[in-house]
C-alpha cells in the first residue's frame, strides 16, 4: 500500500481524492519523493492515517501534510445502460454541460477519462437523476481501481 503525504482535512479513512500530479509550489520541496510518488488521474482512498508522524511544512497545503496508506480506488460512474454487466468493460457517454443534475458526477466522474474503457465490477443501478436532459440510458456502475503503471 502507498504511503504519501496529504494535509490534514484530507487526512481521514475513506477520503478519496484524485492524484493530480505536481504543483509549481513543489519546487524545492525536501518531501517530494514521499509526496509525490502516486500515479496522475488515478482516484486514491485514504486507508489509514499514519500514528505519530508529525506534520512536515507544505507550500500546497496551507496546514501542513501529515503521512497517510492509500490505494487505487474504484469510480461511480454512469454508462450506455447498453452491453453495461458486471465484468464487461464500459466507457462514460460523453460531456454533458447540466452540472444541476443529480447525475452529473457520475457522468463526469472523478478519476475516469472520455473515450477510455473500463472494466464495471458492479452494477449499482439506476442513476440519481428522474430522466436525461440529454436522453441518454444510463446505468450506475462501479469501475474497477485504475492499476498503477
Amino acid at each position: 500500500m502507498p504511503i504519501t503525504l496529504l494535509g490534514p482535512r484530507l487526512a481521514d479513512p475513506g477520503t478519496e481524492f484524485v492524484y493530480r500530479g505536481e504543483s509549481d509550489a513543489c519546487e524545492g520541496c525536501p518531501y517530494r519523493q514521499q509526496c509525490l510518488n502516486l500515479t496522475e488521474g488515478v482516484r486514491y482512498e485514504v486507508t489509514d492515517v499514519r500514528e505519530g508522524g508529525q506534520m512536515l511544512d507544505c507550500a500546497v497545503h496551507d496546514e501542513g501534510v501529515v503521512a497517510v496508506e492509500v490505494e487505487p480506488s474504484s469510480v461511480p460512474a454512469n454508462v450506455p445502460s447498453k452491453g453495461a454487466y458486471a465484468g464487461s468493460k464500459g466507457k462514460l457517454a460523453g460531456p454533458c454541460p447540466h452540472t444541476d443534475c443529480p447525475s452529473h458526477e457520475f457522468c463526469e466522474p472523478a478519476g475516469a477519462e472520455f473515450d477510455e474503457e473500463y472494466q464495471i465490477t458492479e452494477i449499482v443501478g439506476d442513476p440519481p437523476h428522474d430522466y436525461c436532459a440529454l436522453d441518454r440510458e444510463l446505468t450506475l456502475v462501479e469501475f474497477a481501481p485504475s492499476s498503477e503503471d
